[in-house]
This record gives structure tokens, C-alpha cells and sequence, in this order.
């Protein structure tokens, strides 16, 4: 036997002996953790590896599932790898792509003209897919020349990967092999097909829904939920995808290659205020009746901002807009509900004055003076600071929050007199036609910036929150989304080269023997794809302003 190393096992605290050279996969079989399904791949140091990894050096090693958020994207890519080749082996050369995530689950089309989805051939597909997993072929990642990959790919008619490539710069490229297709991926994949045995692939608008394992339970696929509100955001943004001429992070890097960023931002900026216009106009046309408007939407899709230029727009259409803010009806600390580890739950419905709220709204709305709240968030106590209010009947109330699509939040209000409004920053671009760019990866990175600007944070104190924010959305936000009178995306398509300027330097903070440096590692790859973009051109007004400071709103 050769010399042996060191590999220290956080799953069951204890370090073991094992020839230099072995992988993972040998001693997975070996250490056999306690894991809610199959072991994916590894972190590795704090880094995410694939099962075939060799380990040559001591090592700390946590093997990761399906419920584990990078064994996840392990598996998701896993299966659009194997959904492209069903595709691909039913009609080599189809144009296939992954659009964007809804209704829990992908939304993929083949983008042939002369190809129809109809049911039966989603179905053929499926039952091809089930196939290649049945099969058990192996994902084989291989390291090669850039070059060299760049003429697979045009070989393959993967055009949008080519002009990613030309742009990033590497000497080499890894690249997967699937049986006789080949792919490029945003990060790692699982050994083999036989462990994608968990999905389904269901006919879907004009293409199909690929269906993805629970996050919480990844022996069952996720629920279908309808979105057809949703869907409609995505084709509208799509269209004005055509309009820019943008799809995809080589297209965006082409703009700054050319020196035609200026006139993409500027296009970009004019859509967003159309779109608030339109919204405004729509309020308009119902001003009789509506009394509240409500704005709700994920950490980070910019609502402040959004609300600002609404009220502007509001006034333009001859309405005047009064904001009152939810921040100021918080329960004291020591009322405010506890979560499943004991911690404050600042985002559940309940640590809100619901009863003080709707009392002092349906005041105002008949026309009485209220005296409002204040919260203090540094004493986390209630005061009164004699502020008060009375609106007259041209005027219409504006709140903003996690919670204001939630019913329950308004219970006394008449849903007539109301009009509920949805923000998220829907990534309007992909990186290529089978990488996504998931928008909470968008918000993250807005998150991380303007943590770091005007709260203080470091890049590690909001990566480790983020989990307990994602799900407080999944609780609070994403089950009325659907409920909203109108949507917006305020996902811009240059701001990732924008925001790659001021995340990096932050994220590499982050040290290698923290757990977030897996997390801040898998954006610093992201990043590599992206051309840098400089903010001198963003207007004052826009959203970005809100994450990159620089604004002439006051917040």
C-alpha cells in the first residue's frame, strides 16, 4: 500500500486513513453518512466536488444529497443534460433550451419552427429519458483547450456557448459527455444518469415543464402550481429580449465589446418606465374604487425603488399617491413569534400589529386622522412621535412589503378597493440556451452589494442568512404572487456586468475554512463569465441605484 493521507469526515466527526490518489466515490462506499438520499457529490474544503474526484492532500470532506442546495443544482443539471439528449436523440440537431424557472418547475422549448410539442411527443421524450437513466451512461467531464472546445461546440450548432468561450477568456474548458452528446455546464454534475430517477416532464404552454425532485423531500418531484400570470412577465420580457436583441451573457458581453452598453442601458431604463407607466395608467382607469395599493416581492427586487417611481408616475396620471410603510407596525421584540430554531421570526405574518394596521387603514380611509406608529428597531420597541395623518378622497394609499399580497393582511379592506402589485428580479437572461441564471442568484447578488454599502454586512453575514430568507419568501411572498393585479420584473439585462464590478472584491473576503466559501466560490465562477460594465451611465432613478447607491430617491 502507498503512502496515506489524512481526510477529516464532518458528516461523522471522525478522520480516516486512505491511499493518496482515491476518490470520492471509493470512499463514500467506504464512510457510508447518514443523508436524507444518495450522496451527489462533496464539499471538499469548503468547495463542491464531483464523486470522481481524487483527493492527493489531507482533506475535510462532507458529502451533500439532493436536499443539500448544491447537491440540488447537481442533480437540476444532471437532468436538462439529460432531457437535451432525449431531445437530441429524437431530432439530432433541434434547437433545444432552458428557459426559466416556473410553476416549480423548467420551462424548456424546442425552438425549431418545424418542430410542434404536442403531447405525444412530450411523452416520446420522456420515455427516452427514462431510457438513458435505465441505461446508466456516465456524465464524463472532460478538461480541453478552449479553442478546441469552441470548435465542438460550432460543430454541434451550439452557437450561444461559442460566444461565451470567445469572450471568457480560459485556456481550457470542461466538457460533458453523454454518450455521443456533448454539453457545457455552470457547475458540476452527478456520476451517472441512474440517479435522476426522480422527475417528470409534462406539456407546458408551447414547450414542457421539466419537473424537478422536493426540495424538502426529493423522493417526489415538486408539486405543479399554476403561474400563468408568471408566464405571461416571462414571454413579455422575452419579447423585449428581441427588441434589445439580447439573450444571453455573450450577447451582452458583444455590447460592451463594441462600446454599445450606453445605448443598452438607456433602452433598458426607457422599457422599466414604460412598464410603470402602464401600471400607473392601469390604476388609473380604476381610481374610483381603489383606495390601497399593495407591493409585495422577494428580498432584493428592488420595491423600494419600484414604489418611488410609481408614485411618480401615479401623479403624472393625476392621482396622489401617500405611502405608509409596514416597518412601523412591528410588535415589540419580546411578542414578535420565534421560528423552528428558536430565533426571532421577523417575517412571519405575526410578528406584525395586523389588528393596529387594519384599524388605523380603515380610519384613514373614512376620512380620519391617525396618529401613526414608530418602530425602533435598535431598542426593537414600539413609540409614538405625535407623526399623524389624514388623507382626502383624491388620495390613495401606497404600502409596501413581504406581506402585502397576503389577505390577511387586509382582511377589513374590501378587495375591490384594492390593487396588488408583484416585483421580482426575473433574470431577463440566460448564460446560454442550457444555463439559466436563476433570479434568486440575481437577488442574492443585489443583497450582497447593498448589504455591504449601507448596512455594514459583509459578503459572509449575507450568504448565511439567505437560506432562512429564501425561506421565509417560499412562506410569506411565492404563494400569493399569483393574486397580483399587475407584475413587474425589475431585472435588468446589463446589471451582472454592472454588479460583477462590486460583488467580487467582497465575495473574495470570504475565507476557505468558512462554510460560505462554497457559496461565494460558485459566484465567483459565475462572474467569470461577465464582461465588466461601468455604472457612470445607470440614470439616478433607476433601480440599480438602490444596490449600487447613487440615487436621488430618498430611502
Amino acid at each position: 500500500m502507498g503512502k496515506l493521507i489524512d481526510i477529516y469526515f464532518d458528516d461523522i466527526k471522525e478522520k480516516r486513513s486512505y491511499p493518496i490518489g482515491t476518490d470520492l466515490q471509493t470512499i463514500l462506499e467506504d464512510v457510508k453518512p447518514q443523508l436524507s438520499g444518495e450522496a451527489l457529490g462533496a464539499m471538499v474544503n469548503n468547495k463542491l466536488k464531483e464523486l470522481t474526484y481524487e483527493i492527493y492532500k489531507p482533506k475535510n470532506v462532507t458529502f451533500v444529497d439532493g436536499i443539500h442546495s448544491d447537491g440540488r443544482r447537481m442533480y437540476v443539471r444532471s437532468l436538462c443534460f439529460l432531457l437535451y439528449k432525449a431531445v437530441h436523440d429524437i431530432y439530432p440537431g433541434a434547437n433545444f433550451r432552458v428557459e426559466h424557472s416556473i410553476s416549480n418547475g423548467l420551462y424548456c422549448r424546442i425552438t425549431d419552427r418545424n418542430i410542434m410539442l404536442t403531447p405525444d411527443l412530450v411523452k416520446d421524450i420522456k420515455k427516452r429519458m427514462l431510457e438513458i437513466v435505465e441505461a446508466d451512461l456516465s456524465f464524463v467531464r472532460e478538461e480541453m483547450e478552449t479553442k478546441k472546445a469552441i470548435e465542438l461546440f460550432e460543430s454541434q450548432g451550439l452557437k450561444e456557448k461559442t460566444s461565451l468561450f470567445r469572450t471568457r477568456g480560459n485556456l481550457y474548458t470542461s466538457v460533458y459527455h453523454l454518450g455521443d452528446s456533448v454539453d457545457y455546464f455552470n457547475g458540476f454534475l452527478v456520476p451517472s444518469t441512474s440517479m435522476l430517477k426522480v422527475f417528470d416532464l409534462l406539456p407546458f404552454a408551447q414547450g414542457m415543464l421539466l419537473m424537478t425532485p422536493g426540495r424538502r423531500d426529493t423522493s417526489v418531484t415538486e408539486t405543479f402550481v399554476p403561474q400563468e400570470k408568471m408566464l405571461k412577465v416571462f414571454s413579455e420580457y422575452k419579447r423585449w429580449g428581441k427588441v434589445l436583441n439580447i439573450s444571453n451573457v455573450g450577447d451582452l458581453n458583444s455590447y460592451v465589446e463594441s462600446d454599445n452598453i450606453s445605448e443598452l442601458i438607456k433602452i433598458s431604463e426607457a422599457l422599466h418606465e414604460k412598464k410603470i407607466s402602464q401600471i400607473a395608467d392601469k390604476i388609473r382607469k380604476k381610481r374610483k374604487r381603489i383606495k390601497l395599493i399593495l407591493i409585495s416581492g422577494p428580498s432584493s427586487s428592488g420595491k423600494t425603488t419600484f414604489g418611488k417611481r410609481l408614485a411618480i408616475q401615479l401623479k403624472v396620471a393625476g392621482l396622489h399617491p401617500v405611502n405608509l410603510s409596514l416597518d412601523n407596525y412591528f410588535v415589540d421584540r419580546e411578542k414578535t413569534p420565534l421560528d423552528d430554531n428558536g430565533e426571532y421570526d421577523f417575517e412571519a405574518l405575526e410578528a406584525l400589529d395586523v389588528r393596529l394596521f387594519n384599524e388605523n387603514l380603515v380610519d384613514l380611509l373614512n376620512g380620519k386622522e391617525v396618529e401613526l406608529p414608530k418602530f425602533s428597531f435598535e431598542t426593537g420597541s414600539r413609540y409614538f412621535d405625535g407623526e399623524k395623518l389624514k388623507i382626502n378622497g383624491k388620495q390613495i394609499l401606497v404600502v409596501e412589503g413581504i406581506h402585502a399580497l397576503n389577505p390577511k393582511l387586509t382582511p377589513l379592506i374590501a378587495d375591490e378597493s384594492k390593487f396588488r402589485i408583484y416585483i421580482s428580479a426575473l433574470t431577463s437572461i440566460s448564460i446560454d440556451g442550457h444555463n439559466r441564471i436563476p433570479s434568486t442568484d440575481n437577488r442574492l447578488i443585489r443583497r450582497i452589494v447593498r448589504d455591504h454599502k449601507y448596512r455594514n454586512y459583509s459578503a459572509f453575514d449575507t450568504i448565511s442568512r439567505w437560506p432562512s430568507v429564501r425561506l421565509g419568501e417560499e412562506k410569506n411572498i411565492f404563494p400569493y404572487q399569483e393574486e397580483a393585479d399587475a407584475m413587474f420584473n425589475s431585472a435588468l439585462p446589463y446589471e451582472l456586468g454592472v454588479l460583477k464590478r462590486y460583488a467580487e472584491p467582497i465575495l473574495k473576503e470570504i475565507q476557505p475554512n468558512q462554510a460560505e466559501y462554497s457559496e461565494a466560490n460558485r459566484l465567483l465562477k459565475f462572474f467569470s463569465y461577465f464582461l465588466p460594465i461601468c455604472a457612470d451611465e445607470i440614470p439616478p432613478t433607476s433601480l440599480m441605484r438602490e444596490f449600487l447607491g447613487g440615487s436621488t430617491f430618498d430611502y
